[in-house]
């Protein structure tokens, strides 16, 4: 099992990018953000393509972006979105270990700030409490293994996803 990937999935602001990093270096594995993936690919910030193309067609990029990940012995931090790409939720998870970090909608707008910035995808009329509930499921339906991260330090998560890995 310690060979496969660690996908960790969950809504923006849940500490995928840091907890990531820290459980990167506690196993000897690589990092990778797959938001990063997506703007070397296209040669613009997030909230820039999602500015450009919309929030579907963002959608569309970033799958295809998550199919072209090939690795191994990686722990990978993908966007919030990723869920909504079935065919590159199959492929990181044929590859992987998916953990979904979760957290309460209240402790995601306290970690947020700016949506916008920070190239959350939200359609007209959406906010982020209608977002929350929407992609629940989809981060339950794709998950191996769950971490409620409230009231968790980041070396508590880290330490619980070894666990459990």
């Amino acid at each position: 099992m310690k060979q496969k990937n660690i996908v960790l999935i969950g809504m923006p602001g849940a500490g995928k990018s840091t907890v990531g990093v820290v459980l990167a270096k506690k196993l000897g594995y690589a990092f990778l953000d797959s938001d990063l993936v997506i703007q070397s690919r296209e040669g613009k910030l997030l909230h820039e393509i999602i500015e450009e193309h919309g929030v579907e067609k963002f959608w569309s990029i970033e799958e295809e972006a998550n199919l072209s990940i090939n690795t191994v012995r990686t722990v990978i931090a993908t966007g919030g979105s990723v869920i909504y790409g079935s065919r590159a939720m199959e492929h990181l998870g044929q590859g992987g270990v998916i953990v979904y970090l979760k957290l309460s909608c209240e402790e995601i707008a306290c970690r947020l700030g700016d949506l916008n910035e920070r190239g959350v995808t939200l359609r007209k009329g959406q906010n982020l409490q209608m977002l929350y509930e929407e992609r629940i499921p989809l981060y339950e339906k794709y998950a191996d293994i769950t971490v409620t991260c409230e009231k968790l330090t980041i070396r508590e998560i880290v330490e619980e996803i070894d666990r459990r890995v």
